[in-house]
């Protein structure tokens, strides 16, 4: 668990969300992760038509991503959620919850969207974390 981040799951007079934090906030190092889709290292899509599967390498790519600034999923503050259709979401959030502390979830938005940069994508997540200070990659 860090102890460089404060989440807040329902500050008073906001009803409580459903796996995320309303507020997230740190100290540290500040790092973004631009929008990952599922896209294998040859830039091949993986899991044409499967949200599930598509969802898997999303958060897999996600991973690697903030593995290299030194980050993982337990210094994400906030996940933002491009989807095609909004059907989509719990094979998402399954996928998302084998990621991070369930416990402490980071602060999260979700948007349809009614296409991607290449037809076959469903999803693309972008992820925002703070690193401690002396933690580098």
């Amino acid at each position: 668990m860090t102890t460089h981040l404060t989440h807040v799951a329902a500050p008073e007079g906001v009803a409580p969300g459903s796996g995320y934090s309303h507020v997230v906030w740190g100290t540290g190092r500040f790092v973004a992760v631009s929008g990952q889709c599922a896209l294998d290292a040859d830039g091949r899509v993986v899991g044409e038509g499967d949200p599930a599967a598509q969802a898997r390498q999303v958060f897999a790519n996600l991973g690697r991503c903030l593995a290299a600034a030194g980050a993982t999923f337990d210094d994400v503050v906030k996940l933002t959620y491009y989807v095609t259709d909004v059907a989509y979401l719990p094979a998402v959030r399954a996928a998302r919850d084998e990621a991070v502390d369930t416990a402490r979830p980071p602060a999260s938005s979700a948007v349809q969207v009614s296409a991607l940069f290449r037809p076959e994508l469903l999803l693309e997540v972008e992820a925002f974390a703070v690193l401690p200070q002396e933690r580098r990659p």
